[in-house]
C-alpha cells in the first residue's frame, strides 16, 4: 500500500505547486500595464492637433511616461500606480477617479486638470528626500474635489485650485508609517484656492500662501477654508490674509507668526480656544 500511495501523493503535491505558481503568474500579469511606454508615446505623438487621446480606465502602472505631453487626454479612472510622470504635461487632462499612488511627479504640470475623486497617495515630487522647491509639481486651477491624497507637496502651486471635500489627513492617529506622517504644504501656494470642508488634519502648512491676489486688476478672494478641518495643523507663518474661516475647526492648530488681515468668519471658528498662538485672530 505504501509503495502505491507515495507516487500519487507526490503527483498531487506537484499539481498543487503548479496551480499556485499559475495563480501567482496570473496575478502578476493582471497587474502588468496594458501598454508599453513606447505605445503611449507613439499614441500621443500621432494625435492630431486639437484632438484629445482617450485612455480612460487603462492600466499604465509603473511605466516611464516622463516628459510626455498628454495633450489634454481623457484619463478617467486610469491606473498610474508607480508610474514616472516627471516633467510630464498633464494640464487640462481628465484624471477624475484616477489612481496616482506612488507616482513620480518631479516638475510635472497638472494645471487645470480634473482630479476629482482621484487617489494620490505618497507621490514622489522631488528627486531627493529633502524638498527642492523648483521641482515641485503644479496644480494651478486644478479640480481636486473629493480627492484623497497624502504626501509632500511643499512649494507646489495650488492657486485657484478647488479642493472641496478633499482629504489629505493621515490614515491613522499616529500618521503614515515611514518618514512622512502628515501631508506637507510648506511654502505651497494656496492663494484663492477653495478648501471648503477639506480635511487638512495635521497638515504642515507653515509659510503657505492662503491669501487673496490681484490679477489683471481683479481682486481675488483669499483661500476659502469654510468648514475645513484644520485640527492639529501647523500654520506657523502662513499668510491667511482675506481667507474665509467660517465654521472651520482649528482645534490644536498652531498659528504662530501667521497673518490674519481681513480674515472672515472668525466668530464662527470652532476650537479657537484650543488653538496655539491664536491671539492675533481673537483681537
Amino acid at each position: 500500500m505504501t509503495a502505491d500511495v507515495r507516487p500519487v501523493t507526490r503527483l498531487t503535491a506537484s499539481l498543487r505547486i503548479c496551480a499556485v505558481l499559475t495563480s501567482i503568474a496570473f496575478a502578476v500579469s493582471a497587474q502588468a500595464a496594458e501598454f508599453s511606454a513606447r505605445d503611449i508615446s507613439r499614441l500621443l505623438f500621432q494625435t492630431a492637433p486639437g484632438s484629445h487621446p482617450a485612455l480612460d480606465g487603462k492600466n499604465l502602472r509603473r511605466l516611464d511616461l516622463s516628459n510626455l505631453d498628454f495633450k489634454k487626454a481623457s484619463l478617467s479612472k486610469t491606473d498610474f500606480f508607480g508610474a514616472d510622470l516627471s516633467g510630464a504635461d498633464l494640464s487640462s487632462t481628465n484624471l477624475s477617479g484616477a489612481i496616482l499612488d506612488r507616482v513620480t511627479l518631479v516638475g510635472a504640470r497638472l494645471d487645470g486638470a480634473n482630479l476629482d475623486s482621484a487617489s494620490m497617495m505618497r507621490p514622489s515630487p522631488f528627486s531627493t528626500l529633502n524638498p527642492i522647491l523648483r521641482e515641485a509639481p503644479s496644480f494651478k486651477a486644478a479640480s481636486l474635489k473629493g480627492a484623497r491624497f497624502f504626501g509632500t507637496f511643499a512649494g507646489s502651486d495650488f492657486s485657484g485650485a478647488d479642493l472641496t471635500d478633499s482629504i489629505c489627513a493621515p490614515t491613522s492617529k499616529s500618521g503614515f508609517i515611514e518618514h512622512i506622517w502628515r501631508t506637507d504644504f510648506t511654502s505651497a501656494n494656496l492663494s484663492h484656492a477653495t478648501l471648503t470642508r477639506a480635511d487638512m488634519t495635521r497638515a504642515q502648512m507653515s509659510f503657505a500662501e492662503l491669501k487673496g491676489a490681484v490679477m489683471r486688476n481683479v481682486i481675488l478672494r483669499g483661500a476659502d477654508l469654510s468648514g475645513a478641518n484644520l485640527t492639529d495643523a501647523d500654520l506657523t507663518g502662513a499668510d491667511l490674509t482675506d481667507a474665509d474661516l467660517t465654521d472651520a475647526d482649528v482645534t490644536g492648530a498652531d498659528f504662530a507668526g501667521a497673518k490674519f488681515g481681513g480674515v472672515k468668519g472668525l466668530d464662527t471658528v470652532k476650537g479657537l480656544a484650543l488653538a496655539h498662538n491664536s491671539e492675533k485672530m481673537i483681537r
